[in-house]
């Protein structure tokens, strides 16, 4: 038994170390190779193959008798069978199509690039191909491919299009990708007729298992909610961390506050999506100085400056420069103008390093400068007029293009509207020299009433409107990141209060002691009350957040980096809601997780602008893959607190140890043990929810790309995470992770996994899954 579970432990181990080895080789070398090297191999089907018969011959020989860890340990063999058998009878390949055009062949590359052409048991024939916009924007919807199918005397008319898949006799047709004319598309086939199905079968098996791993009465997770040592936990985290601008006479010209804001109510094609002017001024202004205000200006008298007052502005101090290796070279302060960078003879300064940044040198020196160039192209393209895309019309194929009174405008515009569009900002201009405000006004009216005659459709709707004005008008991650962080530091900062109540009333005399105690317990229910309705009221503002953002875009708020900070911050709140009841202390753990988690957002390197959706990721498959995984980062999340929280107090006792020379006090191990207990009613959940967000997504992976498993980096390190964190609930195999304080160092080291998963597959790896 000694042996056969060294066999294990060494094959597990291996596998996780070759996964993430083979991420970094695909970095290094591309996908093909890597699947070539790796994951299509031989040897690394063996190694799967051997710890799937060990485990298998390990459960009989220990008389595992659990029935839902049975089923739970055979659905991971049925979908290994499934991927067997996926590559063994499989087959994937394309199919090039041109429109009016049949063709029953299709080409097959193989490991070594060549390829094999083979054909179907039917013909297709491409009737049409259509890319679909957003009215009114470039922005692609979907792409779409009708097509007819037949074989013999069979005739069946079919669509497929991105996330609507067509099977025929047995084969499945995907949108692939299409010609630049349109004209023609290629299709992705794929033949899988048992693998799919016996992989459907071990995730549905997987499901219930897990399931009854929760809800068994004498399962780890629930003997752990029944635990008297959760409310121990509550006094261990006191214990871990004891321990302007210019004069007002100097402002630069621009519109008056009413009518700017009356401006900012005009719609603009920003961002290949539809939107009221402030939005496009907000994000302007943000990104020149980090904020969305400007001297006391708002944004959209910031954007009306640069567009009517260009050359004032253009030396006014307003762009941000960070501090590093550029702004120390070029002698630049905190604050510089467009005009910095110009020197006489308008030479620019930043030429020679933004060219050699484009040529490869992509150190920090020259990412700042490239970042500054960024801001400073985007005034020169706002003071050319090409940002305001403010003018709907309808083209002669019936869509409808928004234009900037600087483009060049199709011959089927009509001479009055082409003076319109072309002369409306002369006008305006005009005016503003002479401060006729009130003509200007009338003006903005008319431009407004331009876009609800000619924007048709794509308008937005006036609730969304509103959503988006109300969503510009807060700064919801802000308040929220300063709301949580503030009040989880103060609750931290009671709890070390209550810890030296405790020890002065240990050392009283009786009626004192009674008396300190009485008074302790009485203001822990009251604080306990307030942090929970704060709580809660900082967990509706949240959810207000979330769901403008899902009103404004019209797709559930999961589709970038920024939105699944905000859903993790999220999910940490709910938590800490609904199980505070059981440990108060996890309400400490909310605030100040979450506050990080919406720190991060607020500071990080995403950007919270909504955009619409990839027409890939426009499936309600996504939705609940996205929101499970989140969950589960959230519950790991908390896990990783505890893990923590035990070490630092494992320190101090120590500390405390050396300085009285005596043993650690129990007090400390006790506490360290209730952390354990706190943890494992995260870690089960956790568990749970990542295994069927890994599985959901593979769903929607086959559903989209025909592929249920791909090997994106993305999807081998949610595996590694959800194969580490499989280890600590293993303990009573892995006896050493029944100790408190070695399960608590292996959980965090786990939260590594978490980690790289979330940001390292992001930022380093890439791969199809680098847009999340």
């Amino acid at each position: 038994m000694a042996k056969l579970k060294k066999i294990i432990i060494f094959v597990y181990i291996l596998l996780v170390v070759v996964m993430g080895y083979a991420t970094f080789y695909e970095k290094s070398h591309c996908i093909a190779d890597a699947h070539d090297v790796i994951y299509g191999s031989q040897w690394f089907a063996v190694l799967w193959a051997l710890l799937a018969s060990t485990s298998i011959i390990y459960i009989v020989r220990v008389r595992m008798r659990r029935w839902y860890l049975l089923l739970l340990h055979f659905a991971f063999v049925v979908i290994l069978c499934g991927a067997w058998l996926t590559k063994t009878f499989s087959y994937t390949g394309t199919m090039h199509l041109r429109q009016g055009k049949a063709s029953n062949t299709f080409v097959i590359t193989g490991s070594d690039k060549k390829q094999e052409t083979r054909s179907l048991p039917f013909y297709v024939r491409l009737d049409t191909f259509k890319v679909i916009n957003h009215e009114g924007t470039e922005a692609v919807a979907d792409y779409q491919s009708h097509i007819t199918l037949y074989a013999n005397n069979d005739t069946v008319a079919a669509f497929v299009a991105m996330n609507k898949i067509k099977i025929y006799k047995g084969v499945r047709l995907y949108q692939s990708a299409y010609d630049s004319d349109q004209k023609g598309c290629t299709l992705a086939i794929n033949s899988d007729s048992y693998g799919i199905a016996v992989t459907y079968v071990g995730y549905a098996l997987l499901f219930v298992s897990l399931l009854c791993l929760l809800i068994a009465p004498n399962g780890t997770f629930r003997q752990s909610l029944k635990s008297p040592l959760i409310r121990k936990a509550f006094a261990v985290v006191g214990m871990l961390l004891v321990g302007a601008y210019g004069n007002a006479e100097n402002l630069p010209h621009t519109f008056p506050k009413p009518l700017a804001e009356k401006f900012g109510r005009v719609y603009v094609n920003y961002n290949n999506r539809i939107c009221p002017m402030q939005t496009l001024a907000i994000d302007f202004t943000k990104k020149l100085c980090g904020k969305a205000t400007y001297k006391g200006y708002t944004a959209e008298q910031v954007l009306l400056g640069f567009v009517f007052w260009g050359n004032d502005w253009s030396n006014e101090p307003i762009i941000k420069i960070k501090n590093g290796e550029l702004k120390t070279t070029l002698q630049l302060p905190n604050y510089c103008s467009a005009n910095d960078f110009f020197k006489l003879g308008n030479t620019y300064r930043l030429a020679s390093y933004v060219e050699e940044l484009y040529q490869g040198n992509s150190d920090s020196f020259h990412k700042q400068a490239g970042e500054i160039d960024d801001r400073l192209q985007l005034i020169l393209q706002l003071r050319q007029g090409k940002l305001l895309k403010v003018f709907p019309f309808r083209t002669v194929q019936g869509n409808i293009k928004w234009y900037a009174p600087t483009d060049k405008l199709p011959n089927s515009v009509d001479s009055l509207h082409s003076r319109y569009i072309n002369e409306l900002f002369s006008v305006i201009n005009t005016d503003v020299m002479v401060d006729n405000y009130a003509h200007v006004e009338e003006l903005v009216t008319g431009l407004r009433k331009f876009q609800v005659i000619n924007g048709g459709a794509s308008i937005p709707s006036l609730a969304q409107t509103r959503a988006e004005r109300f969503y510009n008008s807060i700064p919801f991650t802000t308040i929220l990141f300063v709301f949580n962080l503030t009040l989880g530091l103060l609750l931290l900062a009671w709890v070390v209060y209550c810890l030296s109540r405790k020890q002065q009333a240990d050392k009283s005399e009786y009626e004192d002691n009674t008396m300190i105690k009485s008074q302790t317990q009485r203001g822990s229910r009251l604080v306990n009350r307030l942090s929970l309705i704060f709580m809660s009221l900082s967990f509706v503002c949240l959810t207000l957040l979330l769901v403008l953002r899902w009103k404004i875009s019209g797709t559930i708020p999961l589709s970038n980096g920024y939105e699944t900070m905000l859903v993790v911050a999220w999910f940490v709140q709910l938590l800490a809601i609904f199980t505070q009841h059981k440990a108060p202390i996890v309400v400490l753990f909310g605030y100040l997780l979450s506050g990080f988690f919406l720190l991060v957002s607020h500071i990080a390197q995403m950007d919270p602008a909504i955009t619409h959706i990839m027409p890939v990721l426009n499936s309600p498959l996504l939705s609940l893959h996205v929101s499970v995984i989140m969950m589960s980062y959230a519950l790991l999340s908390l896990t990783f607190v505890c893990g923590i929280s035990a070490i630092v107090l494992y320190l101090a006792g120590i500390n405390k140890q050396r300085r009285q020379q005596q043993s650690v006090p129990n007090s400390y191990n006790l506490q360290i043990a209730a952390l354990q207990v706190l943890s494992h009613i995260f870690l089960y959940p956790a568990l749970v929810t990542l295994s069927i967000g890994i599985f959901v997504g593979a769903i929607w992976a086959n559903v989209s790309w025909g592929q249920y498993w791909s090997w994106d980096p993305k999807e081998v390190w949610a595996l590694i995470t959800l194969m580490v964190y499989a280890v600590v609930v293993h303990h009573r195999s892995l006896r050493p992770l029944n100790g408190a304080m070695c399960y608590h160092l292996f959980i965090v080291l786990a939260f590594l996994t978490v980690l790289m998963t979330y940001f390292g597959v992001n930022y380093i790896l890439g791969g199809m899954h680098s847009y999340a």
